[in-house]
């Protein structure tokens, strides 16, 4: 079966779309599809198999990979942690390898974007990749050697649940996260979030696509908002680097478009980190949106 694999196929399964595509050995693209995701569980299985399947006409057979949100329990074997919470508690692999007939290989959607980049893109050579989505929430993954590490619990990196460091008057104990318990870092540093704290303060609603915009072009409150933001992330980040001493910090998701933090956050974090000197360096996801479907075509190893 191995001498027929002709490509690798991976699939980033998101809140609002699915997204598929099929790579040639070395990192060619082949094709590419994308989809809305439906709202049904069993209509998110159908949808993948036939991603799957539009793929493989267009680059022949194919191990599929699979990012999706959440973790899958070591414990138990079911989703745990995912913010699209119809996969929670479910056999998400079990039921998608019956879908497909064929084995799959998952990971959570943070750790794909840091295979990714580890692989071929911002992180390409680096050691120890931490790589962090900064989007409507936010999520982490660890790559350590060109591969993923799981932990025990299957969270490794994940520390957007965990109380933003150093906190500074008023940040403290924090708003509610979803996950249950408040002032996660998650609360601060996604794009959402970003928007809940401009609100907070000034009264306006405000995107945090809107805010950067508005901080751009000289708007005071906006530009405390972003002052206040590249803090608080160059805390969470240093926490980070005291822990796992990472080579490169690749950011993804909505606010890593954000060109401000990539000369600003690291003046922060050396405020913090314990170590005389910071190697570490900040990066952007090279392959952007995209990073995220690669890395899970990364999972499966060179066809042979």
């Amino acid at each position: 079966m191995a001498d027929e694999i002709a490509a690798r196929i991976g699939i980033d399964l998101g809140g609002t779309k699915i997204e598929g595509l099929a790579l040639r050995p070395g990192g060619e693209e082949v094709a590419r599809e994308r989809m809305p995701t439906p709202g049904d569980y069993d209509a998110v299985l159908a949808a993948i198999a036939a991603l799957v399947s539009g793929l493989e006409e267009a680059a022949g057979p194919a191990t599929v990979g699979v990012g999706h949100p959440g973790t899958i329990s070591p414990a138990t074997g079911l989703i745990k942690n995912a913010n699209s919470t119809m996969l929670n508690g479910r056999r998400f692999h079990v039921d998608l390898e019956a879908a497909l007939a064929r084995p799959v290989r998952m990971s959570n959607d943070a750790n794909c974007l840091a295979l990714s980049e580890a692989t071929d893109g911002a992180a390409a050579g680096a050691r120890v990749v931490l790589a962090v989505i900064l989007g409507t929430g936010m999520g982490s993954g660890v790559v350590v050697d060109g591969r993923v590490v799981e932990g025990a619990n299957a969270i490794t990196g994940e520390f957007g649940h965990n109380p933003l460091p150093w906190p500074r008057p008023g940040e403290y104990p924090g708003p509610a996260c979803w996950c249950g318990r408040d002032g996660c870092a998650e609360r601060f540093l996604s794009g959402t979030g970003m928007a809940r704290d401009f609100a907070a303060v000034t009264g306006r609603s405000l995107s945090s696509e809107e805010i950067v915009a508005w901080a751009g072009e000289g708007d005071a409150q906006a530009a405390e908002a972003l002052d206040r933001y590249v803090d608080r992330l160059g805390r969470a980040l240093a926490a980070a680097i005291n822990l796992l001493d990472p080579h490169v910090v690749v950011l993804g998701g909505g606010m890593s478009n954000v060109a401000a933090l990539y000369p600003r956050v690291p003046d922060e974090w050396r405020r913090w980190v314990f170590s005389d000197e910071v190697a570490t360096v900040l990066r952007r996801a090279e392959h952007g949106d995209s990073s995220g479907v690669r890395g899970a075509a990364w999972l499966w190893p060179e066809p042979s």
